[in-house]
């Protein structure tokens, strides 16, 4: 290769902080680009995407209803991210966490059950999303794999489980032959907090854990762990720091809060367990964590802006007849943008020696 990429010395710490609004400004000129390419008026498309949203009142309960599983499963990520592991399966652990808890509530369906019913649900999720995502953790620790290649694998193997359940033994009798279980039972679903909306107590329980996650990393031992066996490999290991447990650690957090975010989109905006309960949050959390710069109160910001993405789809194919799949353009654009100019804010490029003594 003619180029490679050398580290700065000195990385222009304006530049480092001002990263992420320069992928998002980036973001929006190319998608404009492309409006125009698609006989758009480029204005109006990123008005309905970006502005339209936020003058109204029920949009913006759905951005914070959207943002809630976002920036729970993100928290986590991050956690992995910073202690140099590499969880790609978030979205596999949010459906299988969402199959246990769910099987609780087809379980009691129809009878005369307590308060007790939920808290359970969501600890049967999140337990359930911890040990799925300790196998990727388990296998690179005992065999040496890819923990990236195994956790995006087991997204498939839940993918497919969540079919078979719904299709086969939990379909609902009633349900006209649909691939969904019966509606959960009052008690089986996450409290409203405003009245026939559908905001939940679900995304109080999201800021409670990027309160959580920000004391965790920035007021604790454990929290130094993570920054340095993530930083400094050696350093940690001088001060005995064991790398292989904290793997165990934090894929476990990272599995048990996408776990959590899945049993709770059920238990709150959907109501019942059904194929496509997520439009892609495991993987659009990944985009969030590093707009975010892997910190928690970022990452809340991070999540709104990529729930607003959502929202502004929906409104853009109505309103423009513009496909629903181009807020997903937008995030892969986005992540695109975000990891570039991190890679050229922290590096430069260089012509490597061969190909200067040759010219």
């Amino acid at each position: 290769m003619p180029f490679r990429l050398e580290r700065r010395a000195e990385p222009a710490t304006a530049m480092v902080a001002l990263s992420p609004l320069i992928a998002v400004a980036l973001t929006i000129v190319t998608m404009a680009a492309l409006f125009a390419a698609l006989g758009k008026d480029p204005l109006a498309a990123l008005q309905v995407y970006f502005i339209v949203p936020l003058t109204d009142t029920y949009s913006l309960q759905e951005i914070a209803v959207k943002a809630s599983p976002l920036v729970m499963i993100a928290v986590g990520l991050s956690l992995c991210y910073r202690a140099n592991v590499w969880n790609i399966g978030a979205e596999g652990q949010l459906l299988i966490g969402a199959m246990a808890g769910s099987w609780l509530a087809v379980a009691t369906h129809g009878t005369n059950t307590g308060p007790w019913l939920l808290p359970a649900m969501l600890l049967l999720g999140a337990a359930a999303g911890a040990l799925y995502a300790l196998i990727p953790a388990l296998c690179k620790i005992r065999f040496g794999a890819s923990e990236i290649l195994i956790s995006l694998m087991l997204v498939y193997v839940a993918e497919f489980a969540l079919d078979y359940l719904v299709r086969g033994p939990w379909r609902d009798p009633a349900g006209f032959n649909f691939p969904t279980t019966a509606e959960f039972d009052a008690a089986a679903t996450m409290p409203l907090l405003i009245a026939g909306s559908r905001l939940h107590a679900g995304v109080i329980l999201g800021v409670l854990l990027v309160i959580g996650a920000a004391v965790l990393l920035g007021r604790t031992l454990k929290g130094f762990e993570i920054r340095v066996v993530g930083a400094a490999p050696r350093a940690a290991q001088f001060a005995g720091f064991d790398a292989d447990r904290l793997t165990l650690t934090t894929f476990a957090i990272s599995g048990a809060l996408a776990g959590l975010a899945g049993i709770i989109e059920v238990a709150g905006p959907i109501g019942h367990l059904q194929p496509g309960i997520s439009p892609g949050y495991g993987f659009t959390a990944i985009i969030v964590a590093f707009l975010g710069r892997l910190d928690p109160l970022a990452i809340l910001a991070a999540g709104l802006f990529l729930a607003l993405t959502f929202i502004g789809g929906e409104q853009a194919q109505i309103a423009l007849k513009i496909p629903q799949d181009m807020a997903k353009v937008i995030q892969g654009v986005l992540l695109f943008y975000v990891l570039a100019c991190d890679s050229l804010i922290l590096y430069r490029v260089r012509r490597t020696a061969a190909h200067r003594k040759a010219a």
